[in-house]
């Protein structure tokens, strides 16, 4: 089943009830899943210069450096950017087949809405409405909170998971920042779909 399931905003290719995705790597964003090489998408070098770029977005972790971060502009409809997370290639130099060093653990589509968060929550709603079929096995939940980043307590996220028995992720999420703190990190806001295999979670979860 893998590259059956592409997540687009034109939801009518997701239509069918009778369509399962009890395997993470069937569950695609942009054509992109669980398990590619990043090398399919993107050369060494281009890999290489994100990851120097974006080697301290996770510093806050228990291990910060264990895995690496890379960003994909597209021109898509649907996002504005994919971030993928692989691991770090420091920590991964014994391994001499290329495509194993660029294994694809994580992805995440953007799309911006910025001061538009009922559009945003409106959008989630109706790609969670698809995706829960799907994922029939999946343990959904919904968690609405202040986001962690902001200490005055107004920014929000209204996120809805779906958790896999073997600890993979998949979740659709909003970010709504109160719009000064945005501003001065000069941040977007907007929707977020994103899955992540158990080892992702796991990294960021501090396990």
């Amino acid at each position: 089943m893998k590259k059956l399931l592409i997540l687009l905003f034109s939801f009518f290719l997701l239509s069918s009830p009778s369509v399962f995705a009890d395997d993470i790597s069937d569950f695609q964003i942009e054509g992109m899943s669980i398990g590619d090489s990043l090398l399919d998408y993107m050369t060494e070098d281009e890999i290489l210069k994100e990851i120097e770029l974006n080697k301290d977005f996770y510093s806050f972790l228990k291990e910060p450096y264990k895995y690496a971060e890379v960003y994909l502009l597209i021109e898509s409809e649907n996002y504005d950017y994919l971030a993928i997370i692989i691991k770090n290639n420091s920590s991964n130099t014994y391994v001499t087949n290329k495509n194993e060093k660029y294994l694809i653990l994580s992805v995440r589509g953007d799309k911006q809405y910025i001061n538009d968060f009922d559009s945003c929550i409106q959008q989630r709603d109706e790609i969670v409405e698809i995706l829960s079929p799907m994922f029939i096995n999946a343990d959904k939940y919904q968690s609405i909170h202040s986001h962690s980043s902001d200490p005055s307590g107004n920014s929000d996220v209204d996120m809805v998971f779906f958790d896999f028995d073997e600890g993979h992720r998949a979740k659709v999420y909003c970010s709504n920042f109160e719009e000064s703190f945005r501003v001065s990190k000069n941040w977007s806001e907007g929707l977020l779909v994103v899955i992540n295999t158990n080892e992702i979670v796991n990294w960021m979860e501090g396990n």
